[in-house]
């Protein structure tokens, strides 16, 4: 009989969970949501995140609010989402680091994506290859060519070792079967755009953005983006799968919720996202900030993530990483 009642009172305690899980579901959401974006506010996560969130809490009964939670190389943050009750009332913002950097490194304890569930990815910004207008050379094939010709000469600047601008320098090398002269510089892409400018540096890897401005004047050109979809922003730099390479590095966004946030929840958000994504207020403003506008849903993106890090930690492996 004791143990016929503590059965029929388990029972009722999972029925009641269930039934509690369901009604928070069909409610949802009950408040504002919180989404945490893990970088200091200003930042190109950080205004991308705001954008497309004022536009897709017109979809939903309550607000989206933006929270930054910066540190330890995004994981503060997300620690912090991964944590919270999973009812879909709390986000999160993931970026390269999140994927590549973290889960690599194992740096943070306690820090991992099997705490999260995926909800999409909305953007990429890939890195891409910008030469200088002292280095003579106008297109990928023509930089391509000069570094078969002249082996470790081609002077290409790109960030520290480890980074994805440092790795994807290794990939361009072994696809094209080439050797360029690597020079890492610390810190932002600034370093590498006064190289440019001096005449340091014969080609840099970077996001486009961040060679803009002597782009725009003319001092450098982007001759090959790494990515297989042409960004909208720069129609005169060609994706690297126009010349027949599979290579795709750079930055992105991704939106998570804590693992066990209910599926309709998760349903929710990611059509009102996706609601925001295709509306003709994000598409021209995107395009101004020139960001490939990329969307994968739930079903999708967890897929792409598992691609990725295989072939992004295989690459380390071989670099000795």
């Amino acid at each position: 009989m004791l143990y016929k009642g503590l059965k029929n009172k388990l029972m009722c305690a999972i029925g009641a969970c269930l039934l509690s899980t369901s009604v928070i579901a069909a409610d949802f959401p009950s408040r504002d949501i919180r989404l945490i974006v893990p970088w200091a506010a200003g930042g190109g996560a950080d205004g991308i995140s705001r954008k497309i969130s004022n536009i897709a809490e017109k979809e939903l009964p309550k607000s989206i609010y933006v929270e930054n939670i910066n540190g330890a190389v995004t994981a503060t943050g997300l620690m912090q989402m991964s944590r919270s009750r999973p009812d879909g009332h709390t986000i999160g913002v993931l970026t390269y680091d999140s994927l590549i950097t973290l889960p690599r490194g194992k740096m943070v304890p306690g820090y991992s994506l099997d705490k999260m569930s995926m909800i999409a990815r909305i953007t990429k910004e890939a890195d891409a290859v910008v030469v200088s207008k002292q280095s003579g050379f106008n297109s990928f094939e023509e930089l391509i060519e000069a570094a078969k010709a002249k082996p470790n000469t081609i002077r290409i600047g790109v960030a520290p070792k480890g980074s994805g601008p440092y790795l994807a320098v290794h990939r361009l090398e072994k696809l094209t079967g080439v050797d360029f002269n690597i020079i890492t510089y610390p810190g932002s892409s600034s370093a590498e755009t006064e190289a440019l400018l001096s005449g340091e540096l014969d080609a840099a890897i970077s996001s486009l953005g961040d060679f803009s401005g002597i782009i725009e004047s003319g001092d450098a050109k982007g001759v090959v983006e790494l990515s297989s979809e042409q960004n909208p922003s720069y129609l005169n730099v060609p994706p690297i799968k126009t010349f027949g390479y599979e290579l795709e590095t750079g930055s992105f966004i991704l939106l998570a919720a804590p693992k066990g946030t209910p599926k309709e929840a998760i349903t929710t958000l990611e059509n009102a996202f996706k609601t925001a994504y295709d509306s003709k207020e994000f598409k021209e403003w995107i395009v101004k900030v020139g960001v490939t506008p990329s969307w994968l849903g739930s079903a999708e993106v967890q897929t792409w993530i598992d691609e990725l890090q295989s072939s992004t930690f295989k690459e380390m492996d071989a670099l000795g990483l």
